[in-house]
């Protein structure tokens, strides 16, 4: 029995290193990690959230999501494991293991975890083992869209026709086309 180590890098828009470095019971589950990651970063977590299983490129791969979403459907391929019942050591794959924990998917917090050392003693509960930077207040990033911040779409994309004369975001409807529309 023993522990590891992750190092857990908030991935922020400033230029400054922001982690924590937590020891956990390797056989703890995903779930007491998930806390200790938000309490660390003075986070509520109290919203959703999924780590993913990673590779050297950050790829996404299987996901440990916090509550159920495979809602019973068994055509699903890959269902997600669920957080509280994922063993930590079940998911190590390799000694510099990488891991991917998405929080908020609407203000898209991302943290990466790397496995960096294997502690060769008891660990009765995570314990955070070095704290760099000061994380920013969890409401810190804006989940909704300014209308003049629309980073999908710039004005003149919007009034570009193709070779055929068409304009894919322009349905030739104007408002005099629904005046004769009844709401029920």
């Amino acid at each position: 029995m023993g522990a590891v180590k992750f190092r857990v890098l908030l991935d922020s828009e400033k230029d400054k290193e922001i982690f924590r470095d937590i020891i956990i019971d390797e056989n703890d589950n995903f779930e007491s990690l998930f806390q200790t990651i938000m309490k660390s970063f003075n986070f509520q977590g109290e919203e959703m959230a999924s780590f993913y299983m990673s590779n050297d490129n950050w790829d996404k791969g299987h996901e440990i999501s916090l509550v159920d979403i495979n809602y019973g459907d068994e055509a699903i391929d890959e269902k997600a494991s669920l957080m509280s019942q994922a063993t930590i050591s079940d998911f190590i794959e390799v000694e510099d293991q990488k891991i991917i924990l998405v929080y908020d998917f609407m203000r898209m917090w991302i943290f990466l975890l790397e496995l960096v050392e294997r502690v060769d003693r008891n660990i009765k509960s995570p314990e955070v083992a070095l704290s760099v930077g000061m994380a920013p207040p969890e409401d810190s990033k804006n989940p909704t869209f300014e209308e003049d911040d629309n980073q999908y779409f710039d004005e003149e994309e919007l009034d570009e026709e193709d070779e055929f004369g068409f304009n894919e975001y322009e349905d030739g409807y104007d408002d005099t086309d629904y005046s004769n529309y009844d709401d029920y």
